[in-house]
């Protein structure tokens, strides 16, 4: 039986993280790893109070070093042979997402699964950032290679691996996770303009995670050219 790993990293997500862990720690997960990267709210008194579960090993990193170096972290520390991504500030997570993101890996039949949340701003079918989503499963010897491109690429981490997977022509799979809750940076802000901040800076580093992975982008043009 394959091992499976779940990784959650969370920056000041207080109002959240205590239901998406408690729910990773109900299911069959060999191991829930929770990285905290540098929360300054009350995160790590909520995550320090969960540690009596037995599949729960928890991370403090005492500074905030982006959500890349996190997962990357939190990969180092697994020993599943199945790496399941989860964010932090999800509602309504149930154990039926658990089961769309890990069965097509478990059966080969894709190598990376990528979850879209229902319940967004934006309608889900036709969702144009789905393949930015946290919610991610894949085999750990596929995403070792690229750890420490992870660790500098912060918010640009999806980028990265999605540009990875797409380089070596591995195959991609999208679920739908129904009732899934994903809230926009709007929900998040204290203020619109705050909002507006987040989501330049965080543009400015998906940009800079793909300016930076140019030997790739090569790559995928040389596959797409030798299929034509």
């Amino acid at each position: 039986m394959r091992k499976i790993s779940a990784i959650i990293c969370a920056y000041n997500e207080e109002k959240t993280v205590k239901e998406v862990v408690t729910t990773a720690c109900d299911y069959f997960f060999d191991e829930v790893i929770v990285v905290n990267d540098g929360s300054t709210d009350g995160t790590d008194k909520i995550l320090t109070g969960l540690l009596n579960s037995p599949s729960l090993k928890y991370i403090v990193l005492p500074e905030n070093k982006g959500k890349g170096y996190a997962m990357a972290t939190g990969v180092e520390n697994s020993t599943g042979e199945i790496i399941v991504f989860i964010d932090a500030d999800l509602s309504n997570l149930k154990e039926e997402h658990f089961e769309k993101l890990i069965k097509p890996i478990f059966n080969k039949t894709c190598d990376m699964v990528l979850g879209q949340a229902t319940e967004t701003l934006i309608n889900y079918k036709i969702n144009p950032f789905k393949s930015f989503t946290g919610e991610r499963a894949m085999l750990k010897k596929d995403i070792q290679p690229i750890l420490e491109e992870m660790k500098a690429s912060k918010f640009g981490v999806e980028t990265l691996i999605n540009l990875y997977f797409q380089a070596h022509e591995k195959k991609v799979k999208y679920v739908m996770l129904e009732g899934l809750k994903h809230p926009t940076k709007f929900d998040k802000a204290s203020s619109q303009s705050k909002a507006v901040k987040e989501f330049i800076f965080e543009g400015h580093q998906i940009a800079l995670a793909a300016f930076n992975s140019f030997n790739l982008l090569k790559t995928i043009v040389k596959n797409q050219i030798k299929k034509l």
